[in-house]
This record gives C-alpha cells, sequence and structure tokens, in this order.
C-alpha cells in the first residue's frame, strides 16, 4: 500500500481529498477530523464544505486540503487526489472533482436519493465502470457493515476515515488524538475502534 501512500513534497506541495455522502452520515465530523490529524501532523490546512438540506438526507460535501502552506480551502475541479465517497451514487455526483487517475474510496451502500425516487430516474448500476473512467484506483468497501458489526452505524465516518488513513502519511497517534478532540468523550473508544478496523480493510492488499 506504500506504494499508493499519498506525501507532500516539492513536485507535489498540496493534497486535496473531496468527501461526499448524504446527511446524517457523518461527512462533516469527518472533515473536521482528517483536519486536525493534519494540524496534529504539522501541516497547513483548509477546508470547506457544502450541507445544504442535509438534515433531509441531502447531498454534503467537504473539501479538505493539506500541504506546508495553503492559500485557499477550495479544491479545483479536476485535481481532487482522493475521493471519498459515503454512498455510491454521491461518488458519481462528485467525480469530476477527481483528477485523472485519482483514488476513489465509496461505501458499498445505496441510498436512493428523494429526488431521484419521485422523479422515478433509475439508480446507476454501473457505479464502478462510470468511476474507473476517471480514477486511477477505485476501492468500494463495505464500510456501513463494519460499522454495523461495531454496533453503531453511525461510526461510519470514523471507518472511512480509517480506510482513507492507509493513503495518507499521517501517523496514527494524530489520528488518534483528533479523534479525541473531536467526537463525543464517550464515543471515544469505540471511534477510535471503527478507525482501526477501517485502516485494517488494504492490509490484505498486495501493492
Amino acid at each position: 500500500m506504500d506504494k499508493l501512500k499519498l506525501k507532500i513534497e516539492k513536485d507535489n506541495p498540496v493534497i486535496n481529498v473531496v468527501m461526499g455522502g448524504v446527511g446524517g452520515q457523518g461527512v462533516l465530523v469527518a472533515s473536521d477530523i482528517l483536519t486536525l490529524a493534519a494540524l496534529n501532523a504539522g501541516m497547513d490546512t483548509k477546508k470547506s464544505e457544502v450541507h445544504g438540506m442535509a438534515q433531509r438526507g441531502g447531498s454534503v460535501v467537504s473539501q479538505i486540503r493539506l500541504g506546508e502552506k495553503i492559500y485557499s480551502p477550495l479544491v479545483v475541479k479536476g485535481s481532487a487526489d482522493v475521493l471519498l465517497a459515503f454512498e455510491k451514487l454521491e461518488a458519481v455526483r462528485y467525480l469530476e472533482m477527481l483528477k485523472q487517475g485519482g483514488v476513489v474510496i465509496v461505501n458499498d451502500q445505496q441510498i436512493t436519493p428523494l429526488t431521484v425516487y419521485f422523479a422515478n430516474i433509475p439508480y446507476p448500476e454501473n457505479v464502478e465502470e462510470i468511476c474507473r473512467r476517471r480514477a486511477g484506483e477505485f476501492f468500494a468497501i463495505e464500510g456501513i457493515q463494519i460499522a454495523d458489526d461495531l454496533g453503531n452505524t453511525r461510526v461510519l465516518n470514523t471507518v472511512m476515515l480509517g480506510a482513507l488513513s492507509t493513503f495518507l502519511d499521517i501517523k496514527k497517534d494524530d489520528w488518534i488524538k483528533a479523534i479525541e478532540q473531536r467526537v463525543p468523550q464517550k464515543t471515544i473508544p469505540l471511534n477510535i475502534k471503527a478507525f482501526e478496523e477501517g485502516a485494517k480493510i488494504f492490509d490484505a492488499v498486495n501493492y
């Protein structure tokens, strides 16, 4: 997996991450944790978010930029290194943000938006095929199943962060500290466990 780990270097001074999901999946908390983890690691970071109608199951997106010095929180379309999608359709929705050859990590879960349901628009069946037209690497993970196995689907976001962590040059201690800084105290042990389970997903993948 080290082959795919993104590092901030002279020729690559900024790493751009886009997170997309629907209301209630914890996208904004996840983006907060990533931002805190980057700060804990000594990076500069900025983020932006859009969450209109999120509490009604609407789309939620957050853009996070990491580097030695970040001047703008906005990711330019077609420049994201990683697209972390908490739901399959959201991966398609924000795919245009990904740079050609970037990484897509998607929670293998379908939540049909009300606008799609009432308009009788078919949900795309070929999400992987669509994403692979642009992504250099595509990973569909059973994030919601892992969270459910841990006893609470609300930790899907930290499972997803665990998976994302294998692609970023941020130490585990900085991630754990960020989780402790951001989630309610009583949920810290569960969220750390969810993060660790997410980080294991790619252990068996031989690159």
